[in-house]
């Protein structure tokens, strides 16, 4: 039967599939419209089945914070290869799952793939998007957090984002900042009272070792590993940190010019690996 560019142009943006894609599709379903985009999602499906142990290693990563900014959330959105995660469709797919995500204050990754979005869910969309686009596509991380104010970075390329919280409203820059020094000096955690126990185990586990190595007294090891853990305190939490724009100051030292009341309630970073 005969299949008209308006038809196949009006499924075509109905699903974002390539146009001959769409016109077999309206072909196999003898022009039945709602047919055809079936046959599509079947078709993303299937693709998606034959893929799923592809390695999705590129993608996006934005973070977004709400209207009021009192909540924000990291998103990545993966894909197989960097071209695919460079085109503005996909990134501003990305964009439209973290908007929705942001405006139902989701809490996790489940839940924004349960969120309904256009009348199916993300984790259909997501789904259906490995057949459009003929790569595997992944919604692969999800984080949120809530503070009196929130303030998002991403790092030019879109490969990593961070938020920061705090106890506070400040001034943009600042926040800004704060969120600049996470994504480039990577801390373990906002003070050195906040490491994980592991983590304070593990280096001076790796401290004593390393010492010992060296020859160092058995008698005095918990000491030297001690003034180490020191050192990766100074190095790995945000507040002990020198600023990056400023190293003649800790992080501590600049909030602490900014407003001496203001804290840092949390941060997340998150990165790909590439």
């Amino acid at each position: 039967m005969d299949i008209s560019t308006a038809d196949v142009v009006k499924l075509r943006k109905a699903t974002g599939a390539g146009m001959m894609d769409c016109k077999n599709a309206l072909t196999d379903a003898e022009g039945n419209f709602d047919r055809a985009i079936e046959i599509i999602r079947e078709k993303g499906k299937l693709i998606a089945s034959k893929r799923a142990d592809r390695e999705s290693s590129e993608g996006v990563v934005l973070a977004k914070v709400s209207e009021d900014k009192s909540f924000g959330a990291v998103l990545s959105l993966n894909s197989e290869t960097d071209f695919v995660a460079k085109n503005t469709h996909f990134i501003a797919l990305t964009e439209k799952i973290l908007n929705h995500a942001i405006d139902s204050k989701c809490a996790s990754i489940d839940e924004v793939k349960a969120l309904m979005m256009d009348g199916r869910t993300i984790g259909e969309q997501v789904l259906e998007q490995t057949g459009i686009i003929g790569e595997k596509i992944e919604l692969s991380y999800y984080a949120c957090i809530s503070a009196v104010n929130v303030v998002p970075y991403i790092h030019p390329g879109n490969k990593l984002a961070t938020l920061v919280g705090f106890s506070k409203t400040i001034e943009y820059q600042t926040g800004r900042d704060i969120a600049m020094q996470i994504a480039a000096m990577n801390p373990v955690a906002v003070d050195s009272g906040d490491v994980a126990p592991e983590i304070v185990e593990q280096e001076l586990k790796i401290a004593k070792e390393k010492f010992r190595l060296e020859g160092k007294p058995e008698a005095m090891l918990d000491k030297i590993a001690q003034g180490a853990l020191n050192k990766f305190y100074k190095d790995s939490t945000l507040l002990n940190q020198d600023f990056v724009k400023e190293n003649k100051m800790t992080i501590r030292q600049y909030l602490l010019g900014v407003d001496k009341e203001v804290k840092v309630t949390g941060f997340i970073r998150f990165t790909l690996n590439v």
